[in-house]
């Protein structure tokens, strides 16, 4: 028992030992877990205490950070609205008033906004504070502060008349308080129509017109086709209408009426370019209108606080109206040439088989006024005073027509009878090669030469006779009709411009009967073959020079008046002498009042404007295109230049039947030579009469080396005698350039040719080479002739050498220094001249040249000029025909 309780104390001790162990080894591990926690207590406390100075650091920074790109994009958000500003308000619309100046817009840029103060932002430069008005909308003012609604009205209305063209913004007042007081300073816009003060009780009328004007411009302008008058500009490049703005500035209550048409000015205005600004009048609710509020102590503009600008300077606002009116006085300036051209892509792809069209300018509405030539009207009547832009608008028309129409199907001759060059350009020169392919005669300074004139009407006759005659053959009776039977053909219409025709008309003469009945021809059937005349004159006295042909001027049915023309319209029609400056009166009606048009002309001829465009067409020219014919009146023809010294040749063996000598230059349409034929045949021999050395040398050093052209050398003899010291250099030069085939004679000598020549006439089996004898002054050599040369005298020798020897092949070119020298040399008055088979004169009166020399009675009509003559072969013509010798060949 004892053993028991033993081993049970032992194994109770041993229990609580183990048990006391274990606690005490727990006991430590939760003292040591303690000891952790307090350690990580600890720490968690301090590192709680550290958290906000962290995070407030972290918050602070963060904080900072945004702050920053607040400011940043604050500072970009205001550069990028001063930007918008400065494209929606450049120039005059924004800029300062110590540094402002007008600024107009171009036509198709819009005017933009328009500057009335700032806006202030934290941290940012100010940014402009605009009001949209010109195309945009309206104006509303109220507030308080008069003092600051009095500053808005004169900014904006200075910024929207600097911001547009001279004359394209007009101003209608309505002050019944102050009379007008508050747009004093506009004042010098009323001299030139741009400002309208409306009295006390004349706001229902003001609002009616406005009403109307809107009316208008949607139904005839607008028409449909654009929105609204900036969309129409930026479409085309041209505003037709100027902007209006109404400043309303307020009065008393309005009538039913009137609210009525104040609602509608505002709803429908904008578009149409008419604006309101107003004060004391209520507007009704519409987005048009920009509301700007003036409080004492602060200003609104559409609900933004804005810092308002101080009023323009009063010296500013006068003197910048006083420049807007005196430009508006002295006219519009003219619209740019380009208007009239189509797109580069469109040239030349209109037909010409029914007509011709093209605008010539700009119409009041903004519409292109169009001229045609066609069936009706067939032919156009130009007038206008010196100054008034006739040449300008001539080459408007040409610049028009042609970048419409092909030379296959348009072709130009170009006739100006006064003293210039400036058509010159259409033909290739010196300074430009080009030309225009439409072209095939340009003559100008041929004021002295009206014989051109008719030259002219004569080719185009004689074209009209040759259209008629292809109608016939295809059984038509119209150019359209024969194109279409014949398109192989050529047959493009024909436009012959005549300026300062008058000059062909003037006198009593054989030149200007025929020239008006060639004109009258050809304006009453010229029309149906595509013969088309336009006639210019810048003096009344061109006008007057038809009415005695009533059926002449009825086929001018479109006539074109420029500023003060007289005579062109109908009689009680004086609309040109109220046209502006670069503007015509367009009448398509024989000048009826009720046909009138009125065209903005561009501006066409000078030189840059023009060019362009000639280049480009020139560029476009078929390959077989010809330079055009140029004529100049002033111009000294070269024989080397002439197409028919060019094209004479030798035969390559023998000699010419009848050999050519040519004397000069035609006064034609096709730069012809005038041509001496020297066949073996009575009387082929030439007397060139007058005083002129230079003129009578030039005559003979042609014809002898045209001669000598058609000759190999060694089978032709020339023989030159000259007895002038004066001529002594150019027949020098003559015998040097024929080299072997000349043989030189002088007063000394010169009887001694006539003996030889006029005794071999008879000598039988004599050679007969050609044998030219040209003689200078022969008349002086009268003393040494009348000796004995053989067994005649000299002057007998001449006789027979003149009767004999065109039949053998000797022919004299001779020159006489009067026609009475000339006749005692062929044996007196009462002589027989049948031997000089032609003749040139030169300063000779046509009386002098007598009915021996000329046929019919009285002798020519003609009056010596300088370097011109008159030539006159019995074998060929009718009637003398003028000629220009050509210039020295050295």
């Amino acid at each position: 028992m004892a053993d028991v309780r033993a081993r049970l104390v032992t194994r109770v001790r041993g229990m609580l030992s183990e048990a006391l162990g274990a606690t005490r080894t727990r006991l430590a591990t939760a003292e040591a877990d303690l000891a952790a926690g307090r350690d990580r207590l600890a720490r968690t406390r301090k590192a709680a205490a550290a958290v906000p100075a962290r995070v407030g650091a972290a918050r602070d920074r963060r904080l900072a950070e945004i702050d920053a790109r607040h400011t940043a994009r604050l500072a970009e958000l205001a550069r990028r609205a001063a930007a918008a500003a400065q494209r929606e308000a450049p120039g005059a619309a924004s800029a300062p008033w110590d540094r402002w100046r007008a600024t107009p817009a171009g036509r198709s840029e819009p005017p933009g906004a328009l500057r009335v103060g700032t806006v202030r932002l934290d941290g940012a430069e100010p940014v402009p504070a605009l009001v949209p008005l010109l195309d945009a909308g309206h104006a509303h003012l109220a507030g308080r502060d008069r003092d600051g609604l009095a500053a808005v009205v004169p900014a904006l209305l200075l910024r929207s008349v600097g911001r547009a063209d001279p004359g394209a913004v007009r101003l209608y007042g309505y002050d019944p308080e102050h009379l007008g007081g508050g747009l004093a300073g506009f004042a010098p816009l009323g001299t030139a129509g741009l400002l309208t003060f409306v009295g006390p009780g004349g706001l229902g009328r003001l609002l009616d017109d406005l009403v109307e004007q809107i009316r208008r411009i949607n139904a005839t302008v607008l028409a449909g086709e654009y929105g609204s008058l900036r969309e129409l500009a930026a479409a085309t490049g041209r505003r037709p209408e100027p902007w209006r703005v109404a400043v309303l500035l307020g009065g008393d209550e309005l009538s039913r009426h009137e609210r009525g048409q104040l609602d509608r000015v505002v709803r429908t205005g904008a578009a149409c370019g008419v604006h309101l600004v107003v004060r004391g009048i209520e507007l009704p609710d519409d987005p048009t209108v920009t509301r700007i509020t003036v409080e004492p102590d602060d200003a609104r503009v559409a609900g933004l606080p804005v810092v308002l600008d101080a009023p323009p300077p009063p010296a500013l606002v006068t003197e910048t109206c006083r420049t807007v009116a005196s430009r508006v006085a002295a006219g519009p300036p003219p619209t740019p040439f380009t208007d009239l051209l189509p797109p580069p892509d469109e040239y030349w792809r209109e037909d010409s088989a029914h007509g011709l069209s093209a605008p010539i300018g700009e119409g009041p509405h903004g519409r292109q006024v169009l001229l045609t030539l066609g069936d009706y009207p067939p032919h156009a009547l130009i007038g206008g005073p010196s100054g008034t832009g006739k040449t300008n608008l001539i080459f408007a028309w040409i610049g028009a027509l042609a970048a419409r129409y092909s030379p296959a199907e348009l072709e130009f001759y170009l006739l100006d009878f006064k003293e210039g060059v400036s058509f010159a350009r259409f033909a290739q020169g010196r300074r430009d090669p080009s030309w225009l392919p439409h072209m095939r005669l340009v003559g100008i300074n041929v004021n002295t030469d009206r014989e051109f004139g008719l030259a002219l009407l004569r080719f185009l006759a004689e074209e009209l006779r040759r259209r008629a005659d292809a109608a016939k053959k295809h059984e038509v009776t119209k150019l359209a009709e024969l194109r279409a039977v014949d398109p192989d053909g050529h047959w493009p219409r024909i436009v012959a411009v005549v300026d300062e025709f008058q000059a062909l008309l003037a006198g009593r003469d054989v030149v200007a009967r025929e020239a008006a009945d060639l004109l009258e021809d050809l304006a009453r059937r010229g029309r149906s073959q595509g013969i088309h005349l336009v006639l210019a004159s810048q003096d009344v006295r061109g006008i007057e020079a038809l009415w005695g042909r009533p059926a002449l001027v009825a086929q001018f049915t479109l006539r074109i008046a420029l500023p003060k023309a007289l005579r062109i319209l109908a009689e009680r029609n004086d609309a040109a002498q109220s046209l502006p400056r670069h503007h015509a009166v367009v009448n398509a009606e024989s000048g009826l009042a009720e046909g009138n048009e009125v065209a903005r002309i561009p501006s066409a001829s000078d030189w840059e404007t023009w060019s362009e465009l000639q280049h480009r067409l020139w560029r476009m020219r078929p390959q077989d295109a010809a330079p055009a014919r140029l004529f100049d009146g002033d111009a000294i023809p070269k024989l080397a230049d002439a197409p028919d010294f060019r094209a004479l040749t030798a035969p390559e063996q023998g000699v010419p039947r009848s050999p050519v000598a040519l004397l000069g230059e035609i006064i034609d349409v096709q730069s012809r030579s005038a041509a001496l034929r020297l066949p073996r045949a009575p009387g082929r021999n030439l007397a060139v009469l007058g005083t002129r050395v230079d003129e009578a040398c030039a005559v003979l050093d042609a014809a002898a080396r045209s001669l000598a052209r058609q000759y190999r050398p060694g089978t032709a003899r020339f023989s030159i005698a000259c007895l002038d010291p004066d001529a002594d250099p150019a027949a020098r030069a003559l015998y040097e350039d024929l080299e072997g085939d000349a043989s030189w004679y002088d007063e000394e000598t010169v009887p001694e040719l006539m003996a030889e020549v006029g005794d071999g006439l008879g000598a039988p089996g004599a050679a007969r080479t050609p044998h030219f004898l040209l003689l200078y002054a022969v008349d002086a050599a009268a003393a040494a002739l009348a000796g004995k040369a053989g067994t005649r005298t000299g002057l007998e020798q001449l006789r027979r050498i003149l009767h004999d020897g065109p039949e053998r092949r000797t022919h004299v070119l001779a020159w006489w220094r009067g026609v009475a020298r000339m006749r005692v040399d062929l044996g007196g008055a009462g002589a027989r001249t049948d031997q000089i088979g032609a003749w040139v004169a030169l300063d000779v009166q046509g009386g002098e040249l007598g009915s021996s020399l000329y046929p019919g009675s009285g002798g020519p009509d003609w009056y010596p000029r300088p370097w011109r003559g008159l030539y006159f072969d019995r074998a060929v013509h009718r009637t003398g025909q003028v000629i220009i010798p050509y210039g020295p060949s050295r």
